[in-house]
């Protein structure tokens, strides 16, 4: 029997937890439940390996999980999610889930994460004016991430899809040193 990549397995429970919301009419609910739950073990790596402990019974893990869905209030789609994949040992994949059901909801929504590092928070005007540009640009829905990284001297780098545009000073002196060692 063939094994089935991660990425396909994180495929299938995404697009039938995305299927199962769109039934229950609360797949917008459902996606700021898995923003709430990803920023979660993002915070806390150890969770995901404390669910996927193969020593830990099946039974503590749900109760776990419903005190989880409690504290966030999340939908019961969601935990039914949580259930099924505690049932089928897979929150080693939780992660990959999460994500595979941002990219999802993103694309069926017409829409794109995009990053920007900047060295200074934008001011609420630049922020819309980029944001109006970057969807003229993209043809689609904008939804930005910040990120202060000093280090970028002036400027931006934004990111989205596998794409960067880096307008950032930092940026700009690389570039010009290269050059001057005689690269392109």
């Amino acid at each position: 029997m063939k094994k089935e990549s991660k990425f396909k397995i994180a495929q299938r429970y995404a697009l039938a937890l995305y299927e199962a919301a769109l039934d229950d009419n609360v797949l917008d609910k459902v996606a700021r439940d898995l923003d709430a739950l990803s920023a979660a073990v993002h915070e806390n790596k150890n969770v995901v390996k404390y669910l996927a402990n193969p020593l830990w019974n099946l039974e503590d893990k749900k109760s776990a999980l419903k005190s989880l869905t409690q504290k966030l209030n999340l939908t019961d789609d969601t935990f039914n999610l949580l259930c099924v994949i505690a049932d089928n040992s897979r929150f080693n994949e939780l992660p990959d889930i999460l994500q595979a059901f941002r990219a999802l909801f993103l694309q069926k929504h017409n829409m794109i994460d995009v990053k920007v590092e900047t060295v200074i928070p934008l001011s609420s005007g630049q922020e819309v004016l980029l944001k109006k540009n970057l969807q003229k640009l993209l043809n689609k829905e904008v939804v930005l991430s910040y990120e202060i990284k000093p280090d970028l001297l002036g400027g931006l780098v934004i990111s989205y899809a596998s794409d960067m545009i880096d307008d950032s000073i930092k940026g700009k002196l690389n570039r010009l040193e290269t050059i001057m060692k005689g690269g392109q």
